[in-house]
């Protein structure tokens, strides 16, 4: 089986050539670079990586996620991070989507946008990434499922996948509001979702972290696991803190009592198929 991980951010100690904005999260030196993540591949066995734009360090300066993409194209894809809100930015995707091996877009919230997904800027950059065949990562929390509806329904032939389930977390019920509204998403076919919430949205402290498996199984079962995939939120020191990558890994491999075919699906197929086009 290939192993693809879906979330992995990238840092760089060059902070000359890769600048972070003022009050940047940054790791502890060495955490997070491409060689980290490497030795962290080879030590779980992961064939497949996309690489996620860090806006808490880089924001909307995409330089280092098209670089490292560029450079690792054999087995990575990047994801950058755009300003809905900016005209200028359908252009920029066009050139990191054309020239820097950037598959995919994540979507924010349109800073004082009104509505603030379901606007003039989300839509623009839903015309281009259909255009240029980009799949949008949509970070979104889960208040405003509605107007990602909206947006899946109005463009039914873009590739969609939701961040981190829109953040549900060990505390709401399979049979709750905020789950339900996630689970009614799946009525949309041209959305994944990523189930990488498992271990920041647990309020447990140590692995397997039991109080995420009921939602995590829910999701699977509303969306089918041929739409749902798996990412390591790298790096883990710094984004998990509580759990080891592998740990992370082990969650859909041993934890939650996967069969050997949905394990199939979200470790390898999902991923493959929407970010590697296999």
């Amino acid at each position: 089986m290939t192993i693809v991980d879906t979330h992995a951010h990238i840092y760089h100690a060059d902070e000359t050539r890769y600048p972070m904005i003022p009050e940047a999260y940054r790791p502890d030196e060495g955490v997070g670079t491409i060689e980290h993540l490497r030795k962290n591949m080879r030590a779980s066995g992961i064939d497949r990586v996309t690489l996620v734009q860090t806006g808490s360090a880089y924001k909307w300066d995409n330089r280092l996620v098209g670089d490292i993409a560029l450079s690792n194209r054999e087995d990575m894809v990047g994801i950058c991070n755009l300003d809905p809100m900016n005209p200028a930015s359908v252009d920029e995707l066009t050139r990191l989507a054309t020239r820097y091996n950037v598959k995919g877009l994540r979507l924010e919230p349109g800073k004082d946008a009104d509505p603030l997904y379901d606007n003039e800027g989300s839509a623009r950059m839903f015309e281009t990434a259909r255009d240029l065949g980009v799949v949008i990562c949509a970070h979104l929390h889960v208040q405003l499922a509605g107007e990602l509806s909206a947006l899946l329904h109005r463009y039914p032939d873009v590739p969609v996948v939701l961040d981190h389930t829109a953040y549900l977390t060990g505390k709401d019920l399979p049979d709750s509001e905020r789950v339900r509204a996630v689970v009614s998403l799946a009525a949309c076919g041209n959305l994944n979702t990523k189930l990488t919430f498992g271990i920041t949205g647990s309020e447990e402290a140590d692995y397997p972290f039991h109080d995420t498996h009921n939602v995590i199984r829910t999701v699977i079962d509303a969306f089918g696991p041929d739409r749902c995939m798996w990412g390591s939120d790298f790096p883990c020191e710094h984004w998990l803190k509580k759990a080891t990558y592998q740990e992370h890994l082990n969650m859909f491999t041993k934890a939650l009592g996967l069969s050997a075919g949905e394990q199939q699906a979200i470790l390898s197929d999902t991923a493959m198929r929407v970010w590697f086009d296999a």
